[in-house]
């Protein structure tokens, strides 16, 4: 049994008369100890996407599912209940301005229930509470913080804090929304980092939702792709990377369709874009391919990117026009090893 299922989502919203489908017949499953990507361009339905997951969303049609308990059919308390089991952060925080670091993360303790790693809710005094308060600030590294106020903070350390509040009350789920958005590149990865950390040593189930591919592609084992509210694509982070199916996969991963504008100085007008892991990058492939076959061919682009620890390179080679050549080029690339995948004109 999955985690969390997603059963044909639909979420209509009415505005100004008119009625706007943010999500339309969408399903996935979620298993526990995953970090699961939802990941789509601006409006593309995915901030929806995970509102739905706690409920804070209630979906037009469609069921989710938490361990089992469709959602939907929970009174108002039972729901109140199960959503304990969910914490959740946010691009912009949320923190209470008025309160110290540490009453930030006391707040839900206050206000709700701690549960014990059987799902019980347990009863502690105020010193308990601090206690447990001060480990989470110590697992998000920002123990000597707990006297200060948000405004004393980077946006990382606020965002470390917002952490630790959600991790209160001991959920089995953290949501992130957006929740490296406003961070800068060296912040990013350590809170990506830290998520990482939490969800190997605590064993909690991840859902990030994000517009960036490297966010993906750094934490992520599993990831969806949303698409005018449409599930376009999903499954391994690895398998996706390297061959994408849908255009917004390519656009996300590329920054565009993997469509290729001819480059007059280079005059190509075929490329493919192949993917270099494993063995494959330990051949200098594209010096043997030009010896092999005594044609030139053009770099067009070349990265590398992080993909779950592994530095995964790709590149757009433009071919020479002629067909034949074309294809025995490819075949000679896909023997080497390498993920291949053919965009721009059809070869």
């Amino acid at each position: 049994m999955s985690e969390i299922e997603i059963r044909h989502l639909t979420k209509k919203f009415q505005v100004e008369g008119h009625t706007i489908t943010a999500l339309n017949d969408v399903s996935l499953q979620i298993e526990k100890g995953d970090i699961y990507g939802i990941i789509g361009m601006s409006g593309a339905g995915k901030s929806t996407l995970v509102r739905s997951i706690n409920y804070l969303e209630k979906p037009t049609d469609g069921q989710v599912l938490i361990e089992g308990v469709n959602l939907g059919s929970l009174t108002a308390r039972e729901l109140r209940k199960k959503r304990s089991d969910i914490g959740m952060i946010f691009q912009n925080f949320n923190l209470l301005e008025q309160k110290n670091v540490l009453k930030n993360v006391l707040f839900p303790l206050e206000v709700g229930k701690r549960k014990d790693q059987d799902g019980n809710q347990v009863k502690l005094n105020k010193n308990e509470l601090k206690q447990i308060a001060r480990q989470l600030l110590k697992t998000v590294k920002l123990e000597e913080k707990e006297k200060a106020y948000p405004s004393q903070l980077s946006g990382g350390q606020k965002q470390r804090v917002a952490i630790a509040r959600a991790l209160a009350t001991n959920p089995k789920i953290l949501l992130c929304d957006e929740a490296t958005s406003a961070l800068d590149p060296q912040t990013t990865d350590s809170i990506l980092k830290l998520l990482k950390e939490i969800n190997e040593s605590l064993g909690i189930t991840i859902v990030i939702i994000t517009h960036s591919m490297s966010v993906v592609t750094e934490i992520c084992n599993k990831v969806a792709i949303i698409d005018n509210g449409k599930l376009v694509e999903e499954g391994l982070v690895s398998s996706i990377f390297e061959n994408p199916k849908s255009d917004a996969a390519k656009e996300l991963i590329s920054g565009k369709k993997l469509t290729y504008s001819p480059v007059n100085s280079l005059e190509s007008k075929k490329a493919v874009r192949i993917v270099f892991s494993d063995n494959s990058a330990y051949e200098p492939v594209i010096a043997n391919t030009i010896l092999k076959f005594g044609l030139p061919v053009n770099i067009l682009k070349a990265d590398t990117r992080n993909l779950s620890g592994k530095a995964v390179g790709e590149m757009i080679l433009g071919l020479p026009e002629d067909d034949t050549i074309s294809r025995e080029i490819i075949a000679y690339l896909r023997e080497r090893g390498l993920k291949v995948t053919e965009v721009g004109n059809e070869i």
